[in-house]
């Protein structure tokens, strides 16, 4: 692992930043290409920062200047033409591409579980679903055409101390502390995957440079799976409280605020379970080992320990209030 030299496009990103810190620690020479614009989560000293912007490729050139990686990891790219702009860049100039798509771009809701890499793409729920399909299909094209040396990552739900994985953030925690009903899509027996970001790192950092990556896709998760009562009781209880779920069905829930409903129908009201085994084929041993118990103390004690993080969306919480008033009432 040592003596790779390993480039980020963003890294200070919920799963980023954490595989920021492992690259880091796994001896890797590590250089970040970010605007500079998030301090929430700081990179690592040893990281050598390039200022760019990766949308003006000239920038990103001029920075770079003769600089050749054996990884280029794009955290930030969601479209096609992103994926596209990567490669006329980085052709030539990287032994590896690493692209972050994403396991709601899955065939949703899913014919069988456990998901795995072969599992196939459709979401016509959610167009971010759709621009991370478009995106892997443009690199598969690049790799059997030219190959391009693409490597697909797709995370499910990957969290760290900052990320309530309710929508609504601290809005529901806010909720939870002041006794209001919490909304929890369907019955709230839906299995939901919940990955802490550490676990992902040390997945994904071994993938880095590794020859039987390319032209692969991986997806790396935990084997956490927890019903979504679960999750809200859990959470409560890292608060110290108890959780008044009131169960509201996805499709009123979408029909009230549909960004709200794009992220359930599209994603979160399907139960998704995943098979881990290919990954664990090419970085033996690894296993997830943080339970969402402890994520959620630390998301919990993250947020009471400053009241600027403790932000409500008033919003959102009138659209939770006005589901409560009509689906108590029934």
């Amino acid at each position: 692992m040592g003596n790779l030299r390993v480039l980020f496009i963003g890294g200070s990103g919920i799963i980023s930043s954490a595989c920021s810190r492992v690259a880091v620690e796994s001896g890797i020479e590590l250089f970040v290409l970010n605007r500079g614009s998030s301090s929430q989560r700081p990179l690592p000293p040893e990281a050598t920062i390039l200022r760019a912007d990766i949308r003006e490729p000239q920038s990103v050139m001029s920075e770079i200047k003769d600089l050749d990686f054996d990884a280029v990891v794009d955290w930030v790219a969601f479209t096609a033409e992103h994926v596209s702009t990567d490669i006329e860049l980085f052709r030539g100039r990287t032994g590896q591409y690493v692209f972050i798509s994403s396991a709601s771009a899955y065939q949703t809701p899913p014919v069988r579980m456990p998901v795995t890499e072969s599992t196939p793409l459709r979401n016509p729920f959610w167009q971010y679903s759709r621009d991370k399909i478009a995106c892997e299909d443009a690199l598969i094209a690049a790799y059997r055409d030219e190959g391009f040396p693409a490597t697909i990552v797709r995370p499910s739900h990957t969290y760290d101390r900052t990320s309530v994985p309710f929508d609504g953030g601290w809005t529901v925690l806010g909720r939870m502390l002041a006794g209001k009903p919490v909304i929890v899509h369907g019955d709230g027996t839906s299995l939901w995957t919940l990955t802490h970001h550490e676990d992902f790192a040390h997945a994904f950092v071994p993938l880095l440079g590794h020859p039987r990556t390319l032209g692969e896709a991986f997806q790396i998760t935990s084997d956490d799976v927890l019903t979504w009562n679960q999750i809200a009781t859990t959470l409560a209880a890292a608060l110290g409280v108890q959780a008044k779920i009131l169960h509201v069905p996805s499709d009123a829930i979408a029909a009230a605020d549909p960004d709200w409903g794009a992220g359930l129908l599209g994603d979160k009201a399907h139960s998704m379970v995943f098979d881990n085994t290919k990954v664990r084929s090419v970085v033996p041993g690894w296993r997830a080992v943080i339970p969402f118990e402890q994520g959620a103390r630390e998301i919990a004690g993250w947020h009471l320990a400053d009241p600027a993080r403790q932000v409500t969306d008033p919003r959102l919480d009138a659209v939770m209030d006005k589901l409560a008033a009509d689906f108590t009432a029934r």
